[in-house]
């Protein structure tokens, strides 16, 4: 039996964490699933963690950088961020942010490895490209090895299309020469296979869940009134489709009296969202409640209360929420697209799958999903089995035996 996380009699390995996204002073949930994979790692994954991370500043710098180096977390977490604009001059600025970029991580992987005394055993990229290159480069360099987790719908067909050929052939690169290639659904798996981008040791390990936080409400009966929907995604129209789900709601009033939509999240179309649920007169009458940027906790309360939750998108990875959704035992609707079939199973047994943008077809799921009695307990024990702390974070660990040879 492999020693755990904390018995100290076989040091654990350092892993260098490179995230593309990670939460940050302008976002504390940007890139919040890969921190989920990071803490599940540095908590059953038997490794001692890093997280290394720089981004473009959203906001007026006092200088060309800014630097937030926190040694005193649970795991070293070092953040850089640098100007949008260092010049001024759009023929400038983009070499020079890409200069900065490097830069940050070079900066950072020195106070990394003082901090260590020594250099990581291994570098984890998480999301391509730019973060690969640096970690191919400290392989070349030091001879370091680096594994590549992705998780960007950018690789899904109807997407990759807009991959400019340099960066299709750089990802290639960078796969083939990574010690291991991790994807969070078999779906995104094949989708960079066709694009070329291949390794001799591919796996599959999904995106994680606590299981403490979300979990089924106490008693079946979960809200008074009508059913409730729940929807919880960033406003993006483009890739979430909110509306189509706004008018599938306003036609449904009539069937099902009652029947309320609770939408929790952010981003650049809320507006236009806010005024489409008004156009259908949805907010008049009460059926929509937009409830903005929530917390884990309190979207773990809205799924305890909810009957449904619904997931509209044109196109998705593996989205947490339905994870999140299924460890709460709620069932849910949601479209056949990117890895959520992995997710949701053909039989019906945890929800329904309908065609991404057929309205017809969101309609009649929901109400069967209304009318259906689900076997809360099964969509915990499925979560648990297979997206919890514990199950995550042993599947990183098996790979990080693999890779590194030794036990972990």
């Amino acid at each position: 039996m492999p020693p755990s996380p904390s018995d100290s009699s076989v040091p654990a390995p350092r892993v260098l964490m490179l995230p593309k996204w990670y939460p940050n002073r302008y976002d504390d949930q940007d890139g919040d699933f890969v921190g989920r994979h990071v803490a599940a790692i540095a908590q059953q994954g038997g490794a001692a963690v890093a997280v290394l991370f720089a981004a473009v500043a959203r906001g007026p710098l006092p200088g060309l950088i800014a630097a937030e180096e926190d040694f005193s977390g649970p795991w070293p977490t070092l953040r850089y961020y640098y100007r949008a604009a260092p010049t001024g001059l759009a023929l400038l600025d983009k070499p020079l942010k890409l200069l900065l970029y490097f830069w940050c991580l070079a900066r950072g992987y020195r106070r990394i490895c003082g901090h260590w005394g020594q250099p990581p055993a291994l570098v984890h990229v998480h999301v391509l490209l730019r973060t690969g290159l640096f970690a191919w480069a400290l392989r070349l360099w030091f001879g370091i090895p680096f594994i590549i987790t992705e998780h960007w719908t950018a690789y899904l067909p109807g997407r990759a299309e807009a991959l400019s050929w340099p960066r299709r052939l750089l990802t290639r690169a960078v796969v083939r020469r990574a010690a291991a290639l991790h994807t969070v659904s078999a779906n995104l798996r094949a989708a960079l296979a066709a694009l070329g981008a291949v390794n001799a040791r591919t796996v599959v390990i999904p995106n994680v869940v606590d299981t403490a936080l979300f979990h089924p409400a106490a008693s079946l009966v979960r809200t008074s009134g009508g059913p409730v929907l729940l929807h919880v995604a960033a406003f993006n129209e483009a890739a979430k489709n909110l509306s189509g789900l706004l008018r599938v709601v306003a036609g449904l009033r009539s069937q099902l009296p009652g029947l309320r939509l609770r939408i929790a999240g952010y981003g650049p179309d809320e507006a236009l969202m806010r005024a489409e649920a008004a156009r259908l007169g949805l907010l008049t009458e009460g059926s929509v409640v937009f409830l903005g940027k929530l917390t884990h906790a309190e979207v773990a309360e809205e799924m305890r209360r909810a009957s449904c939750f619904v997931l509209f998108s044109n196109f998705e990875n593996l989205p947490c929420v339905l994870v999140e959704a299924q460890a709460s035992g709620l069932p849910a609707v949601a479209t056949k697209v990117g890895g959520v079939p992995e997710l949701l199973p053909a039989d019906g047994r945890f929800g329904e799958l309908v065609a991404a943008g057929d309205e017809a077809a969101l309609t009649q799921a929901i109400q069967t999903v209304l009318a259906t009695t689900y076997d809360a307990a099964a969509l915990r024990a499925n979560a648990e089995a297979h997206f919890s702390v514990p199950a995550v974070g042993a599947a990183f660990r098996l790979l990080y035996r693999e890779v590194l040879g030794r036990a972990l």
